[in-house]
C-alpha cells in the first residue's frame, strides 16, 4: 500500500493520492479558509470508513436490508509533550431498514474486535467504543 502527498498551494493544502488515482485534501484547519480536512479528522474518517465497510459487508452477507447507514465519530484528545493524540474515540452507527438489531450490534462488535485494521492500529493507545442504533432505537 502506498500513497503520494503533494503540496498544492503556498500554505498547508496537500493532496493525498492512492495507487488508483483517488485523492483527498488535507489542510491545516486552524487557518482561515482551509480547503481540506485536518490529518486528525482524516483519522476519524478512516475509523468510520473502515468499520462502516465491515458492518455493511457483514450485514449484507446476512441478507439484512440496509436502506440507510451513517456514522458519527468523536475523538477526545490529550496533550502529550507538544502533540495532541487521541485518548479515546466513540463511534455511533445509525442504520435504517429491515435489520435485526442483534445482528447489527454483532456486526459492529466483530468490526472493532476482529476486522477493522484502522481501529486495530490505534487500539494499543486509544480507547475505542461504539454504539449502534437501528431505526432510531439504541441497540
Amino acid at each position: 500500500m502506498k500513497i503520494t502527498l503533494n503540496r498544492i498551494n503556498d500554505e498547508y493544502l496537500f493532496q493525498c493520492t492512492n495507487a488508483q488515482g483517488n485523492s483527498i485534501l488535507l489542510d491545516n484547519t486552524t487557518q482561515p479558509g482551509a480547503k481540506g480536512v485536518s490529518p486528525m479528522e482524516s483519522m476519524l474518517m478512516a475509523v468510520a470508513g473502515c468499520s462502516g465497510i465491515d458492518v455493511v459487508s457483514i450485514l449484507k452477507k446476512q441478507r439484512q436490508e440496509i436502506t440507510g447507514f451513517s456514522a458519527e465519530v468523536e475523538g477526545e484528545r490529550v496533550v502529550v509533550d507538544d502533540a495532541k493524540p487521541f485518548k479515546s474515540i466513540m463511534v455511533k452507527f445509525m442504520l435504517e431498514g429491515a435489520i435485526d438489531p442483534k445482528k447489527a450490534f454483532k456486526a459492529a462488535e466483530l468490526s472493532f474486535e476482529k476486522y477493522c485494521s484502522v481501529s486495530k492500529t490505534l487500539e494499543p493507545n486509544v480507547e475505542i467504543s461504539y454504539e449502534v442504533f437501528v431505526n432510531g432505537e439504541k441497540v
